[in-house]
């Protein structure tokens, strides 16, 4: 699943001819049957995560640095807790944020919710770095045994529904 976000990242920057920055994020969710677990995967560019967050709780991440912020971790979490939002079946749920991952340009989050005997429902709530970049757009995949559904989220719409 990271390889696939990365080349759909890649694509878009690659085709684009105009002088500005694409701003994307994309997040892809899997429920897991056998685990009980929605497991998700969320990756953006780095430097946009850290104007966000330097923006929003003046602290300088500092990733990939060896000046790093040793409670990174935590302020990405209040920052993904406070702008992307989960609710399954019409249920709000918490999920966990397991670490990140970073390649390149790109950082990983990883996010998992727990004890999920069945879904038959996913709305999604998600305005990350949509203060700092007008012009970002969250793209929302979903894939639940076969079925695979997406969502195309930004500063105008920010939430949906996707019913399995």
């Amino acid at each position: 699943m990271k390889k696939i976000g990365l080349l759909i990242l890649l694509s878009f920057c690659f085709f684009s001819f105009t002088l500005h920055k694409y701003y994307i994020a994309l997040t892809e969710i899997e429920y897991v049957p056998k685990e009980e677990s929605v497991q998700m995967i969320m990756n953006t560019f780095m430097d946009d995560i850290e104007v966000a967050i330097q923006t929003e709780f003046g602290k300088e991440l500092k990733l990939t640095t060896a000046q790093e912020l040793p409670e990174a971790n935590a302020v990405i979490y209040a920052y993904l807790q406070n702008h992307f939002k989960v609710t399954l079946n019409g249920t709000p749920v918490s999920y966990r944020f397991l670490g990140k991952e970073t390649e390149g340009t790109i950082v990983y989050f990883y996010l998992e919710i727990k004890n999920i005997k069945s879904l038959n429902s996913i709305e999604i709530q998600n305005d990350m770095l949509v203060k700092n970049f007008p012009d970002q757009q969250n793209l929302i995949k979903v894939k639940i045994g076969s079925k695979r559904k997406s969502l195309f989220l930004n500063k105008k719409n920010d939430k949906g529904l996707l019913k399995f």
